[in-house]
């Protein structure tokens, strides 16, 4: 399972090419991960988007209640909540056409990912995106 959804070069298009991050899950909480992970991406020239239904605006950017609720495309959707909803995230993410999920550490769906990868999307899983940075560079 780790190396399906661990691929290498999977994980360095995601960093390097993409622009769009939509964090599910992020909110104006600078002791979450989502929060630091999302701040992170954003130093490094991502565009992020809040996910979350009681997050107005996060790092300066404005927050949306749903994925479907995003006015522009989305590269990659981060999923920033229990292993439990992963595949309801998923599944949106497949709805609005997103290119990526991202799942990080110990959020893990084996089903939903599969169902992502069959619809076409990349995939990472269990692997921190500020870990994966720093290896990449």
């Amino acid at each position: 399972m780790a190396d399906r959804f661990a691929d290498l070069v999977v994980i360095r298009r995601l960093l390097h090419d993409t622009h769009t991050w939509a964090f599910v899950g992020l909110a104006d909480n600078p002791q979450r991960t989502a929060y630091t992970q999302a701040e992170l991406l954003q130093t490094r020239g991502k565009t992020i988007v809040p996910v979350h239904p009681l997050a107005d605006t996060v790092l300066g950017e404005k927050g949306y209640p749903t994925l479907a609720d995003i006015p522009v495309p989305i590269d990659v959707v981060a999923i920033y909540r229990r292993s439990a909803h992963a595949a309801e995230t998923i599944d949106q993410a497949i709805a609005i056409h997103a290119k990526a999920v991202w799942l990080p550490l110990d959020v893990i769906d084996v089903p939903a990912a599969l169902r992502a990868q069959a619809a076409g999307l990349d995939v990472v899983m269990n692997r921190c995106p500020a870990v994966e940075w720093a290896l990449r560079r």
